[in-house]
């Protein structure tokens, strides 16, 4: 058993020192007994080590404490950092791309489709033929420059329709780039929100697992710091009042 009257000897320097002035190697955190220990193996069991020369170590403890949590936020940032700059995160305005890639071919193309396939087209062909009938067959004004069978209103729609279905293909191609890129930018975005949310999911593991119990452990040294300290305090006042009765 130790006396806890008697004076204690550092395992630093062997100095004399009072029991309320120092700790023993047992009643020591884990953490900080192998660090005192792999300093002076030769010093196992009940050591007693003092205040002055504690200090260090649970000031170095709370350092690599520190240390460690800023490397792991800072692996954290760089992996977020990594996800908004990575290409193969890039998400695109599939709208404006299209716009600043076209050609004016293929806008012209887009634009005869569109209109093609209105109903104001129908109706404009379906005025013309009339017209065009109308004015042949019957004589109106006394034209007669496309007499029936009206082989070229034939030759017209004929031509139209030539030259409408390359057009309307050309656009459908347009059509089909823009479903892919958009498919693709639909993928990417998944992607990117699939790995921002792991590492969002990692750095609340983390500060579950880690950053709070190693902010426990700091505020735990702390208080043994103020609470020794306390206890000097004390013992001091001690002093004074036995040696001025």
């Amino acid at each position: 058993m130790i006396d806890k009257n008697r004076d204690q000897h550092c395992l630093v320097d062997g100095a004399a020192t009072a029991f309320v002035d120092g700790v023993l190697l047992p009643e020591l955190e884990p953490t900080l007994r192998r660090a005192i220990q792999q300093d002076f193996p030769e010093h196992q069991g009940d050591a007693f080590i003092c205040l002055a020369h504690l200090l260090p170590y649970r000031l170095a403890r709370i350092n690599a404490i520190r240390l460690a949590d800023q490397q792991m936020n800072r692996q954290m940032k760089h992996k977020l950092t990594h996800i908004l700059t990575d290409k193969n995160f890039k998400v695109i305005n599939v709208k404006k791309h299209q716009r600043e890639t076209y050609t004016f071919g293929q806008r012209v193309a887009d634009k005869v489709a569109k209109f093609g396939g209105s109903w104001g087209f129908i109706i404009m062909a379906i005025i013309t033929m009339v017209v065009w009938i109308a004015v042949n067959g019957w004589h109106v004004f006394h034209a007669n420059f496309d007499p029936y069978p009206f082989i070229l209103l034939n030759l017209f729609l004929s031509m139209t329709a030539a030259l409408q279905a390359p057009l309307i293909l050309m656009s459908q191609n347009r059509s089909s780039d823009y479903d892919r890129l958009h498919a693709d930018n639909d993928f990417h975005v998944n992607l990117k929100t699939e790995e921002e949310m792991r590492v969002l999911h990692a750095k609340i593991d983390r500060l579950i697992q880690t950053d709070y119990p190693d902010m426990l452990e700091v505020q735990a040294l702390q208080t043994k710091m103020l609470g020794e300290m306390q206890q000097q305090l004390s013992a001091l006042n001690a002093q004074q009042k036995n040696s001025n009765p």
